[in-house]
């Protein structure tokens, strides 16, 4: 199947990572590599980009879309939480700008065996990287009720969780809870038909919540953000676009706490604590993607743009 992912909010994206010829940036989630073209062609003539990827068959499919850059184009398997190690051995110890596009991508939610999306039955996988870590499957069998309850309430803010929780218990006990059919026949069986929501299937904040806690994505951007503005040079660009509330207001604390200069008590007259702020917000609040795009690729609506600047 052919890898594609449409870069979300592409135009902001560059205007806000203001990329320039003979800077080093990151890209911490290449996907089909619509972003890494961008910053590319705008780096150019010798600007470099160094593109991390959990997934093996997006960076075999960028390496062969982005082949004409050369060695300006670095792919790097791993997880962007890992960056500043991962370059560190690549000799970088800075850079000029990051662009974090998370979520899930396109390519991943149409490809059926991987287990992400509950619109086809297949096996539950949702891993980025299938080479390593448990499995949807695997927590779903595995895991206590009240833990499953926990991941469907933290990561997927469902109010049926404990419940939802219950029936899967229930029902592993018969037989594994396997598939992406079985699972959303629990999940409808479940919450009660009344309190389904008119416009968001019932399985959808369940199987968010699964593929989190799978891939660990919450911690991962929480370590991500630190490592891109710890390898931020002054005056670099991190943007960072995000899809649900979760991840939003992950970033929107990180880089206020980032922003922030004095944090001694407000009673003291003088600053005893020396602490100077990191960066400057570029955006007082989240951007988001104008009418023509979201029509063109409906899955841009819930996106949030929001970037900072080295000091």
């Amino acid at each position: 199947m052919e890898f594609r992912h449409l870069p979300v909010m592409p135009e902001e994206a560059l205007s806000l990572l203001a990329p320039r010829s003979g800077g080093v940036y990151l890209d911490g989630t290449l996907g089909g590599g619509g972003h890494s073209r961008l910053i590319l062609e705008a780096s150019a003539p010798d600007g470099v980009l160094y593109a991390f990827d959990r997934d093996r068959s997006a960076l075999a499919a960028a390496v062969a879309e982005l082949k004409e850059f050369g060695d300006r184009f670095h792919p790097l398997h791993g997880n962007f939480a890992t960056m500043a190690e991962t370059l560190s051995r690549c000799g970088v110890s800075t850079i000029d700008g990051f662009l974090l596009d998370l979520g899930v991508s396109s390519h991943q939610l149409d490809t059926a065996e991987r287990g992400f999306s509950f619109q086809t039955d297949a096996f539950l996988d949702m891993r980025m990287d299938t080479g390593s870590g448990p499995t949807a499957a695997q927590l779903l069998n595995e895991l206590s009720e009240n833990e499953l309850a926990r991941i469907f309430r933290d990561f997927g803010e469902e109010r049926w969780a404990q419940r939802i929780a219950r029936f899967i218990s229930t029902a592993r006990a018969e037989a594994p809870v396997e598939t992406t059919v079985r699972l959303v026949d629990l999940i409808k069986g479940a919450i009660p038909r009344g309190a389904w929501e008119e416009r968001l299937h019932p399985a959808t904040r369940t199987f968010q919540a699964l593929r989190i806690a799978v891939n660990d994505e919450l911690g991962s951007l929480e370590r991500g953000v630190a490592a891109g503005i710890g390898l931020l040079s002054r005056g670099g660009r991190g943007v960072i676009i995000s899809f649900h509330s979760l991840e939003d207001r992950i970033v929107k604390h990180s880089f206020r706490e980032r922003a922030k200069g004095c944090i001694c008590p407000r009673d003291l007259p003088l600053c005893g604590c020396g602490h100077l702020p990191e960066v400057n917000i570029l955006t007082s609040r989240a951007l988001r993607p104008g009418e023509t795009e979201t029509m063109a690729n409906p899955r841009a609506r819930s996106a949030r743009m929001r970037a900072v600047e080295k000091r």
